[in-house]
């Protein structure tokens, strides 16, 4: 029985690009207690893989966060096959609202100890005794509250892009970095402010707002569905987008323009730019912010030493990453000493 991926990236790619069919990208997650994570997980790929779901889903004891692509066509049938799974039933999905049919290319579903590492050793911990979900126009009317203070759940390379107006963004590279960090800031405001959370999707912030009222905050908010469903909203409502920049997705698009705002800038020669890219040397990937005009003069490469290695004979690229991690892959989005005009 095939619980893999036969195909290659670059396989895949040509035949969805020989299809020529529309794809859509979703995500959702749902907390849960998972009797067997392995049993749901082989359950997932069997089925989603027979109609071409594509994407990275993660399967704990304690719930599952998926992100993925799904043929237009094969979209009903994808849906009925989630409501026959209980906790799955009805189940909130976020479109994205940018689409792109390459968005992923392989479907990854990985049983992990936890579908957000938060870093969380308290047993004490209910992650069901969730904040108050809002939409975006409840949202909008907090933001107006001098007795809120808004804060982005995500990491830096997110929120430089992209974020709420006069939100508190922490400059974190990891989720189980801000949550400390954000407790001990906002210790004096317990019990007389409104603590509301966003996120890209919702995940983040459904874990948060349980931590913190675990913690003893007494107005926990999160916004539902986070900003994927807070853009929809907000264009079917004809609400005001508070919203200022592009929204960071992890996928291949790497981003979605939320407004005509560009608050970034190039990491090499700090023109306005909210672009992420990936060092083309294999053997660094960086994800930094880089403009087309040091695109073409970088060859796609974060550094001078890096585009000197990718410009090497592969055989030769491939020879010197032997034995060597690739340390960049881990926290180190666009933290590197090389970026000029780094965050």
């Amino acid at each position: 029985m095939q619980l893999y991926n036969k195909l290659s990236a670059k396989e895949r790619a040509e035949l969805i690009e020989k299809a020529g069919k529309e794809r859509m990208t979703i995500s959702f997650y749902k907390y849960a207690n998972i009797g067997n994570p392995e049993i749901l997980r082989n359950h997932l790929f069997i089925n989603w893989d027979s109609i071409d779901v594509l994407g990275r889903i993660y399967v704990s004891y304690e719930g599952i966060n998926a992100q993925l692509s799904v043929p237009a066509e094969n979209f009903n049938a994808f849906k009925e096959h989630l409501d026959t799974i209980s906790f799955l039933e009805n189940v909130r999905l976020n479109v994205a609202i940018e689409q792109d049919n390459m968005s992923f290319l392989k479907l990854k579903v990985k049983v992990r100890d936890k579908i957000v590492a938060d870093g969380l050793e308290d047993d004490s911990f209910d992650v069901t005794q969730k904040g108050v979900h809002v939409g975006a126009d409840q949202f909008n009317k907090l933001l107006d509250d001098e007795n809120t203070i808004l804060v982005d759940m995500r990491n830096h390379y997110e929120s430089e892009i992209g974020h709420f107006q006069g939100a508190m963004t922490p400059d974190v590279d990891t989720f189980r970095e801000s949550l400390p960090i954000i407790e001990d800031d906002l210790s004096e405001h317990k019990e007389d402010k409104n603590l509301v959370m966003y996120c890209t999707g919702g995940i983040r912030c459904e874990k948060a707002s349980a931590y913190f009222k675990h913690k003893g905050f007494q107005k926990v908010y999160q916004l539902e569905g986070g900003i994927i469903n807070y853009a929809r909203q907000v264009e079917a409502q004809n609400l005001e987008n508070k919203f200022i920049g592009k929204n960071f997705v992890f996928d291949h698009r790497r981003g979605e323009r939320i407004s005509e705002d560009v608050i970034a800038n190039c990491h090499q020669c700090g023109n306005s730019c909210d672009e992420h890219v990936n060092c083309a040397n294999e053997a660094c990937h960086l994800l930094f912010i880089q403009c087309e005009s040091c695109g073409e003069k970088m060859d796609n490469c974060c550094s001078d030493e890096c585009k000197e290695v990718h410009n090497l004979p592969l055989d030769i690229q491939k020879e010197l990453r032997k034995g060597k991690e690739v340390s960049n892959k881990i926290f180190k989005k666009g933290r590197s000493e090389v970026l000029k005009y780094k965050k």
